[in-house]
């Protein structure tokens, strides 16, 4: 008898077992796909900006796509709103059954939209609005997932179970990478033309699939007893932020972790890409491809951190990260500019471009409609160096002063193309990065030495955020706070960094943003936040 009970102890464990791995894979498939969609958008936005945004000059067109790849993460917080609150009602699997409906038609939409040249203004309309309803549904998705998976796990495996979840956005971003280089690959020169649409058209495939996966989903168990004892909470929106008590929670979970955290994980997989396109002029093909490498060999370090969360505590985890990040983002992107493009480094060193003029005849060249012109010596200059992706300083000169142009010991005074053409060329400046030059190995290890920081910051994230929030509220609690971070302190990252860069002329002058976000979050996360692990997800 003895032995027959321990055989089904044994079945049940097995099957237990079975069952939380399904757990964990359709709900971190189901989560890669939503991520997928979301991140072509970045990993295309120089090809947009000319699809969409062909009415106004190339840096504004630029930065107008990077503006309508913030839009998404702008409305990111309403969806967490909407779709949380859904989620605490009825309960978290067909809440983000809904989102990830909403998320695939939403991409799928914008493969057969069409450009500027074809309808004019609505071009660039209709996709922001696409990309706002990317952002809801990407608000309610997270919280979900991330939900659904640690109300699962054992309470000594949470922080390695969500660290699947917190590996979903990396390896979203991955097959994102792979699937526009296949699409480069079969549409050759027509990839600016329509190839460009076809990773937005397979988002219709990986649709079905994830919405397959998701109708097969159980409910969450600590959802569902809460269900049947009648504790459902009828407001959770009102329970979140209407109570002192939990509304501080909230604060400090946004200020101390998630704005930190946000920053980390887009300047290491987002910014990166456009420091090494945009700033250094490598080539985009050979930058995707060392970024995807890198992203291969970083993405396991978001579960093991999560892991190591189990076993040492999740505060010290996040909080080393953002000393790292606080600390480290200076020197390692001079490095990567220094082993991206050697001849730009070199000769930013030995021959600095300076533009010496009066700061009245400068002007902050963002153009919203496309009418402005920037016709006078000053604004000429810039817009050249910057069209050449040409590291430079400004300095202020007396009143009425004609604009002076110094690369190294040569000056050229007024607006002076043919003359800063020959001068720049002879101190070694590169139109493009030399793809033979570039120090493959160690620009991979830098961009792994950035998205190792991501994984400190982002790997035990979705541990602690569930842990601070009771269940009846859970939801809702904890998806504010997350993508108010990410949709806004890192959303608009790439936007405002490349921005202060136009603005400056100094390529690394945009790394202030991330680096201020992750200090001020270090303060508030050694002085307010709690140590959660361990903590039972039925009474909190």
């Amino acid at each position: 008898m003895s032995d027959y009970i321990e055989q089904q102890r044994m079945r049940a464990t097995a099957s237990t077992g079975k069952e939380e791995r399904k757990i964990i894979f359709a709900s971190s498939l189901g989560t890669v796909f939503e991520w997928y969609d979301f991140f072509l958008y970045g990993a295309l936005a120089a090809v947009i900006s000319k699809q969409f945004f062909a009415g106004v000059n190339d840096t504004t067109a630029f930065i107008f796509a990077l503006m309508a790849f913030a839009a998404g993460f702008l409305v990111r917080p309403f969806g967490a709103l909407v779709f949380g609150r859904l989620g605490d009602m009825i309960g978290r699997k067909y809440t983000f059954l809904m989102t990830i409906i909403l998320m695939g038609l939403s991409t799928f939409a914008v493969g057969l939209l069409p450009t500027y040249t074809s309808i004019g203004i609505a071009a660039p309309i209709i996709l922001v609005l696409l990309r706002m309803l990317q952002g809801l549904a990407l608000g309610g998705e997270y919280g979900g997932a991330a939900t659904y998976v640690a109300e699962h796990a054992p309470t000594g495996k949470r922080g390695s179970y969500t660290g699947w979840i917190q590996s979903t956005a990396t390896l979203g971003l991955l097959l994102s990478l792979l699937v526009v280089l296949a699409s480069r690959y079969i549409s050759g020169d027509q990839f600016e033309v329509w190839g460009w649409r076809l990773p937005f058209l397979l988002s219709i495939f990986l649709l079905a699939i994830s919405t397959w996966i998701r109708l097969s989903m159980h409910e969450s168990p600590a959802f569902v007893k809460m269900k049947a004892q009648g504790k459902v909470s009828r407001s959770p929106i009102r329970e979140s932020f209407g109570s002192w008590s939990n509304l501080k929670i909230v604060l400090t979970a946004l200020f101390s972790i998630n704005a930190g955290q946000a920053v980390t994980f887009y300047t290491a997989q987002f910014y990166v890409l456009f420091f090494m396109t945009q700033m250094l002029k490598m080539d985009p093909t050979q930058a995707n491809s060392l970024l995807i490498i890198s992203v291969v060999i970083g993405a396991p370090f978001f579960v093991l951190f999560g892991w190591l969360s189990d076993k040492v505590g999740r505060k010290p985890i996040l909080m080393l990260g953002l000393l790292l990040a606080t600390l480290c983002y200076f020197p390692l992107f001079k490095a990567l500019s220094h082993y991206a493009n050697p001849q730009i480094d070199a000769a930013s060193r030995q021959a600095p471009i300076v533009v010496l003029a009066d700061p009245a005849s400068c002007t902050f060249q963002f153009d919203p409609v496309g009418k402005a012109r920037f016709d006078s010596p000053c604004d000429k200059v810039k817009t050249f160096l910057v069209k050449q992706g040409l590291p430079y300083s400004s300095q202020a000169a007396a009143p009425g002063t004609d604009v002076m142009v110094s690369v190294g010991e040569q000056k050229i005074s007024g607006f002076d193309e043919a003359a800063m053409r020959a001068a720049i060329t002879a101190a070694g400046y590169p139109a493009k990065a030399d793809s033979a030059a570039v120090n493959e190995p160690m620009v991979v290890l830098l961009i792994v030495l950035l998205i190792l920081i991501a994984t400190m910051t982002y790997g035990p994230l979705a541990a602690v955020m569930v842990e601070l929030f009771p269940t009846r509220i859970r939801y809702t609690s904890m998806s504010l706070p997350y993508h108010i971070g990410n949709g806004w302190f890192g959303g608009f990252l790439p936007t405002v960094s490349f921005a202060l860069v136009v603005y400056t002329g100094d390529i690394f002058y945009g790394l202030w943003y991330p680096v201020l976000v992750t200090g001020v979050s270090l303060v508030v996360g050694l002085f307010c936040l709690k140590e959660t692990k361990g903590v039972d997800l039925d009474k909190a």
